[in-house]
């Protein structure tokens, strides 16, 4: 690489990371993208593909004492705790209940509202430039019930959606069958969110950003974000090519952003809650939607792959050994909603989301780091949010008005 200096250096090149660089790059930004690994190969490679305009709820930590011991008892499939870990999780999980609370849960929704509203909005040029749009199902997504109780949470998150303008059409069991003939009976009914789009590949939507990213000028190259080094008025970074400065650094690291944050002195309470991801394919009906069982924390996404399963939540430490419980215990339960097929993976993926006690990601200047900018913590919705966290982290760097308040996301509250 002959010129090993550029305006900005962005460190990961997961979906948030690539979103921004071209972001920037809209801005007349020089930008390297720093991965030691293939981009969007990471945490943006395994979840179900949405781009969710209707999802404008955080997911809240669990406050009645009845659910709780539900999944302290392990009898939900939603969740699965490594207890062996709980000790060193228990700081981030305690501020996480705290703000599910009554009193502070509405500032989570006020706070990822702004970035889920403009979402679609954010991604859509971006992919129309990647010429990805092949990749897009435009069909929404439908979140289906099977209990009574189930049913009265799920038709009142519905009617909390619409109060924000979001599209939530109940549907009875035949309205259901109908809409989506691939699922057998046995539910009760569901809710069809029609405004989210669905990445039915995301790996080759990181692929295509990528593609343009480059064709734009921009550099992609191998490297450690560990070798990042204050410079004057600069920072460096070792890569394949040598060393790389630039006057403004992101570390867009995902589940990885709070070991780099500590490095430089960063005190940050954040968890991880990792999910599993297992492909099927061989179903003479095979589902058109993405389907998520309320009931038992799983959802079943149409893939190019095949039908994803996905799993809920795994508290536990991001590089401890894979331990596919949840996969193994919703299988069955999956394969009595739809027809599965078979297993197409030799194993399962295993991926993990950073998580910030209040439910909103890191977006902006590091308090004591000139030139150093925070985008990571975007827990289940990176995929959802990249874009438009990317326009608004590429205005502070550009010095331009945001489109969006972005107090709240600001590191001090963390640090």
């Amino acid at each position: 690489m002959e010129n090993k200096s550029a305006d900005v250096l962005v460190l990961g090149a997961g979906i948030v990371g690539l979103s921004l660089a071209l972001k920037l790059q809209e801005r007349g930004r020089d930008v390297v993208l720093v991965d030691r690994g293939r981009p969007g190969a990471g945490t943006s490679f395994g979840n179900a593909g949405l781009i969710e305009r209707s999802t404008v709820f955080p997911y809240a930590f669990p406050r009645d004492f009845k659910t709780l011991l539900a999944y302290a008892l392990g009898r939900r499939t939603a969740a699965h705790y490594h207890w062996l870990a709980l000790s060193s999780l228990l700081p981030w999980m305690w501020r996480y209940w705290q703000h599910s609370s009554p009193a502070l849960y509405p500032q989570a929704v006020a706070g990822a509202l702004p970035l889920i509203e403009h979402s679609w909005r954010e991604h859509q040029p971006l992919i129309n430039a990647a010429g990805a749009q092949e990749l897009v199902n435009e069909r929404g997504w439908i979140k289906i019930f099977r209990t009574q109780q189930t049913a009265q949470q799920v038709l009142a998150m519905a009617e909390n959606s619409r109060a924000y303008g979001v599209p939530a059409l109940a549907l009875t069991s035949s309205e259901l069958l109908n809409l989506e003939p691939a699922l057998k009976t046995g539910c009760l009914g569901g809710v069809h969110y029609p405004d989210a789009r669905q990445i039915q590949d995301p790996q080759a939507l990181s692929s295509a950003y990528l593609r343009l990213f480059e064709q734009r000028g921009g550099r992609f190259i191998s490297g450690d974000a560990r070798s990042l080094q204050a410079e004057d008025h600069a920072w460096s970074v070792q890569t394949e090519a040598g060393s790389v400065t630039a006057a403004n650094a992101v570390l867009a690291l995902g589940p990885w952003g709070e070991d780099m944050a500590r490095q430089l002195g960063y005190r940050l309470t954040l968890g991880r809650k990792r999910g599993y991801h297992m492909h099927f394919q061989g179903a003479a009906l095979s589902l058109k939607h993405t389907v998520v069982d309320s009931d038992n924390g799983y959802a079943i996404a149409p893939m190019r792959q095949g039908l994803r399963l996905t799993t809920g939540a795994e508290f536990a430490l991001r590089d401890a050994p894979s331990t596919p419980v949840q996969l193994q215990r919703i299988e069955p339960l999956a394969r009595g909603l739809t027809e599965l097929g078979d297993r197409v993976d030799t194993k399962p993926w295993l991926g993990s989301r950073p998580c910030t006690p209040d439910m909103l990601p890191l977006i902006g200047p590091a308090p004591a780091h000139p030139g150093l900018w925070f985008s990571f913590g975007h827990a289940h919705h990176g995929l959802t949010q990249a874009a438009s966290s990317g326009r608004l982290l590429a205005e502070l760097i550009c010095a331009e008005p945001t489109y969006i308040d972005p107090a709240p996301y600001r590191v001090q509250r963390l640090a």
